[in-house]
């Protein structure tokens, strides 16, 4: 699974990790990422994305909107950021990156809509004419009537879409054309395109991404509109976004892909797939204590997303990379809120070889905006020079 593509393809990666825990350089309950791995798959998404006329608006919430992977991806092609919520449209304003799509999947607050409005998104996704009017208001407040106009996304859905209900929400798609009307009539915001989510799934069972009635959706809206004369518009698509799905989303009007797991190669489709993308992002744990039959590591950040495969969590343990690849165990985690996270436990070896200090790595889908974990760049992997360039909270603040 996600832990054996890491060993296999990027094990100097896990050899880093372990050595800059044991000098002390990086702290237990740390997501870290491989930057120069980070930047060889943005490089690959990026190239075939251009080639096919794909804007690229990266994802920044399973990295945990970390500056140094930000700047990382933009000197690597991406063309802007998507920001899950306002915490994240703030972390990417703050490092002065060009902010792509605000408001999907989660919708800005009432009261931070000027402060976001003054933060000039690219595009700004809205669920209702209730927030399309807010955003009017902001920009009006913030610009005055000086020409300033911000782009819309609308949220749209079809009959027979796959929904979230966690983040439910939007326009019926047969509506899109009276939709985009109303927008163009609040003078300081304007129709600027459409988003669904998810465009692409994958198959748990299957091992396959494909594509959902959200993007039948997302290209009947795409045909509508440029039938009436709206061809230069956005059609958003994410959702399981990889260098090999491109051509998929660009055959069905997609004009903006939002990758994200893409980027450090935990995806669903990475644990199976052969795809170009390698691991580039793994979670650094230390043995506690130990206790029975088991050995205990700090938590924080022992989320397995939702949109994850089942599977046994294992990881592996050890004060020194060789020694940890033979002490692969498994993994006891708190899952779906039945317990907070302060500790994983270890299964103990045969040899009873684990001991309080041995580094413990795990790979898995991680939402790293999601815990209480610290995020942490680390450079120079690949040239025997490996530089932790800054350690950060899993709101991209610095420690």
């Amino acid at each position: 699974m996600f832990l054996n593509n890491l060993i296999s393809q990027n094990p100097a990666f896990a050899r880093a990790a372990i050595e800059l825990h044991q000098s002390g350089e990086l702290p237990p309950d740390t997501y870290v990422i491989d930057l120069d791995t980070l930047a060889e798959n943005a490089k690959m998404m990026t190239t075939e994305a251009h080639r096919l006329g794909l804007d690229v608006v990266a994802m920044t919430k399973q990295f945990g909107r970390n500056p140094d992977a930000i700047r990382t991806l933009k000197n690597n092609g991406v063309d802007s950021f998507v920001a899950v919520d306002l915490e994240g449209a703030r972390a990417i304003h703050r490092v002065r990156q060009p902010l792509g799509n605000v408001g999907h999947l989660v919708q800005i607050p009432k009261h931070a809509a000027e402060e976001v409005a003054a933060m000039e998104p690219q595009s700004w996704t809205v669920f209702s004419d209730g927030k399309a009017q807010e955003v009017a208001d902001a920009t009006l407040a913030q610009f005055g009537g000086h020409g300033h106009s911000q782009g819309l996304l609308a949220r749209i859905f079809g009959p027979d879409d796959e929904v979230v209900e966690s983040h439910a929400g939007g326009y019926d798609v047969t509506e899109i054309l009276k939709i985009a009307d109303r927008f163009d009539g609040l003078g300081t915001a304007h129709f600027n395109g459409v988003t669904s989510y998810p465009a692409l799934m994958f198959d748990k069972v299957k091992h396959t991404v494909h594509p959902t009635p959200n993007l039948r959706t997302l290209q009947q809206a795409a045909e509508t509109l440029r039938k009436a004369g709206r061809a230069d518009v956005v059609i958003n698509g994410p959702g399981e976004t990889s260098t090999n799905v491109m051509s998929t989303l660009a055959s069905h009007g997609v004009t903006q892909v939002e990758p994200g797991h893409g980027f450090t190669a935990t995806g669903g489709y990475h644990a199976f797939g052969n795809l170009p993308e390698r691991p580039a992002m793994l979670y650094l744990s230390e043995v506690s204590h130990l206790d029975g039959d088991f050995g205990f590591c700090f938590g924080g950040g022992l989320y397995l997303c939702i949109g994850s495969i089942e599977y046994q969590p294992q990881a592996i343990v050890g004060r020194d990379f060789d020694t940890a690849v033979t002490q692969k165990v498994n993994a006891t985690l708190a899952q779906n809120h039945q317990v907070i996270d302060f500790y994983g436990r270890l299964a103990q070896t045969e040899r009873r070889s684990l001991a309080p200090g041995d580094s413990a790595l795990f790979c898995f889908r991680a939402q790293a905006f999601y815990v209480r974990s610290h995020i942490a760049g680390v450079s120079g992997i690949h040239t025997g020079k490996a530089k932790v360039e800054g350690i950060y909270t899993s709101s991209g603040r610095p420690l």
